[in-house]
C-alpha cells in the first residue's frame, strides 16, 4: 500500500517525510493515524516509553523502549524474541500506544513486555529482506510436501523471524492434522526452527489481502482488526436474498460488511409491527408478506388470496392491531390502501446534455446540395440555411419566379442544336 503524496516503498516514506502521520494515512497495512503526533506533551510528563511495532501482512506487537531511542513512524527496529531478534517497523509512538494498548487489554508490567533492542542496522536489513525473498519458494515446495502426504490442510502464508532463524508456517484446516512427518521434511529440506501455527480462514484473508466484491481492498486487511459472528439473521434483517455465492467474503465465510448497517435497520425495524401479527377484518385475516424499510410500507394478503397484496403504512397497520385488541375489526384493507395510490409515470430526462440525438441523420433535402457539390468541386459553398432565412427579401419580386431566366433558355437552345447519335442502320 501506498499513499498518493509520499510514494511509500515497502512501507517506508519516501516523498513527503511525514513518517506516516501525513492525512491521506496509508502508508503502511492496518495503519493508525496519530492524531496526537503534533501536540506537545505537557510540563514536567515523560513520554511514553512503549511502540507498536509492525511485522509482515499486518501482524502487531508492543515493546517497551528501555534504550530511550528516539524513534519515529516509519524506523526499522530490532525487537527482542523468544529465541534471537526479529525485524519489524515502527507504526505508532506517544501517548496513542496506550490508548491501543488499554483498548486490547495488554498488560503493561515489565515482565509480559518485550524489548527493542536498537534501531536496525544495514546488516541486519541485509539479512532481513534475504530472509523473505525465500518466502516464496519455500510455500511452493512447502505445499508439495503436504500433497504428498495427503494432508486435508492449505499452507496460506510463511514467515521468517528477523534474523532469519525461525519460519513461520500458517495453515488453515477443518479438522485436526497430524503433521509430525511434515516437520521432519520442512526441517530436513529447509535447514531452520520450524513452527507451524493454524489460523481461522478469516485471518487467512486478512493476512493475504485481495479486492473484494465491492471494488475496494479487503476491510480485513486494510483496517478491520476484530472479527465479530456473522449470521444468516443479519442478512434477514436487511431483506437481503439468502445466496450464499454474494453473501460469502473470499475467506468463504459471511461478509463481515453484513454487520455494518445490522445496527440502522434493528432501530428502524423497531416502528414495524412483528410480521407474524395477523389483521382481523370483516373480510377475511390477512397475513403480512412483505415489509418496505425504507418507505415505511408494509403488503398484506388475505389467506386464501396469496396472490391479491394491499400496501398500507406502518401507522395503519398499528392502528388496525390496536382495533383488534379491542376486538374491533375493519371492514377490509382495500379501504387504506387506496390511499397510498401514487402516479407510476416515469418522467425521463435528456441525459445527453445539449446535443441531440438525431443530430447524425441526414436531413432529406441535403441530398440535391450534396449532387451539386459533387458536379462543381470548385463553386464555393453555399450559406447556412439559417443566413438565408434571415436574409431579407423583395416584396415587388414574385416568390417562385426563376433566378436567370434568359440563362436557362440559352441552355435549352444549346441541348436543342446538339446532333443526335445516329443509329446502327443509318450507319
Amino acid at each position: 500500500m501506498a499513499c498518493a503524496s509520499c510514494s511509500t516503498k515497502d512501507g517506508q516514506p519516501k516523498g513527503c517525510k511525514n513518517n506516516g502521520t501525513c492525512g491521506t494515512d496509508s502508508c503502511n497495512k492496518l495503519t493508525v493515524f496519530d492524531w496526537l503526533a503534533n501536540m506537545a506533551i505537557p510540563n514536567g510528563e515523560k513520554p511514553f516509553d512503549f511502540v507498536e511495532v509492525r511485522f509482515k501482512n499486518g501482524r502487531k506487537h508492543y515493546y517497551q523502549n528501555t534504550e530511550n531511542l528516539s524513534l519515529s513512524i516509519g524506523d526499522v527496529v530490532a525487537t527482542q524474541a523468544q529465541s534471537g531478534h526479529d525485524i519489524g517497523m515502527v507504526t505508532l509512538t506517544g501517548e496513542l500506544v496506550r490508548v491501543q494498548m488499554k483498548r486490547k487489554k495488554i498488560n503493561e508490567k515489565p515482565e509480559d513486555v518485550l524489548k527493542i533492542y536498537r534501531k536496525a542496522s544495514q546488516r541486519d536489513i541485509d539479512i532481513w529482506s534475504d530472509a523473505r525473498d525465500k518466502e516464496e519458494p519455500m510455500k511452493v515446495k512447502a505445499r508439495q510436501f503436504a500433497i504428498d502426504l495427503k494432508l486435508h490442510m492449505k499452507i496460506s502464508d510463511i514467515e521468517f523471524q528477523g534474523d532469519a532463524s525461525k519460519a513461520t508456517f500458517y495453515y488453515t484446516a477443518e479438522e485436526r492434522v497430524d503433521f509430525r512427518e511434515l516437520i521432519k521434511l520442512f526441517a530436513k529440506e529447509f535447514r531452520t526452527r520450524i513452527e507451524m501455527k493454524q489460523v481461522g480462514f478469516r485471518q487467512e484473508a486478512s493476512r493475504l489481502g485481495g479486492i473484494g466484491s465491492c471494488g475496494r481492498e479487503l476491510c480485513c486487511s486494510t483496517w478491520l482488526t476484530d472479527f465479530r459472528s456473522v449470521s444468516t439473521s443479519a442478512a434477514r434483517y436487511q431483506q437481503l436474498s439468502l445466496n450464499p455465492q454474494k453473501l460469502a467474503g473470499q475467506c468463504g465465510k459471511l461478509k463481515c460488511c453484513l454487520n455494518y448497517e445490522l445496527d440502522s435497520y434493528l432501530d428502524a425495524l423497531k416502528a414495524f409491527p412483528k410480521n407474524e401479527t395477523k389483521l382481523y377484518t370483516e373480510k377475511g385475516t390477512a397475513v403480512c408478506q412483505k415489509t418496505d424499510i425504507f418507505k415505511g410500507h408494509m403488503w398484506y394478503a388475505y389467506e386464501g388470496e396469496w396472490m391479491n397484496w394491499h400496501k398500507i403504512t406502518t401507522d395503519q397497520a398499528r392502528e388496525i392491531i390496536e382495533l383488534n385488541k379491542k376486538k374491533e375489526k375493519i371492514a377490509s384493507l382495500e379501504e387504506y390502501a387506496t390511499d397510498l395510490i401514487e402516479d407510476t409515470k416515469v418522467e425521463f430526462e435528456n441525459v445527453v446534455g445539449q446535443d441531440s440525438l438525431t443530430r447524425f441523420d441526414v436531413a432529406k433535402g441535403n441530398k440535391k446540395r450534396r449532387n451539386n457539390k459533387r458536379r462543381n468541386p470548385n463553386k464555393p459553398a453555399t450559406q447556412n440555411k439559417t443566413e438565408t432565412q434571415n436574409k431579407p427579401t423583395n416584396p415587388n419580386k414574385p416568390a417562385n419566379k426563376p433566378a436567370n431566366k434568359n440563362k436557362r433558355n440559352k441552355n435549352n437552345r444549346n441541348r436543342n442544336n446538339k446532333p443526335k447519335p445516329q443509329s446502327n442502320n443509318e450507319k
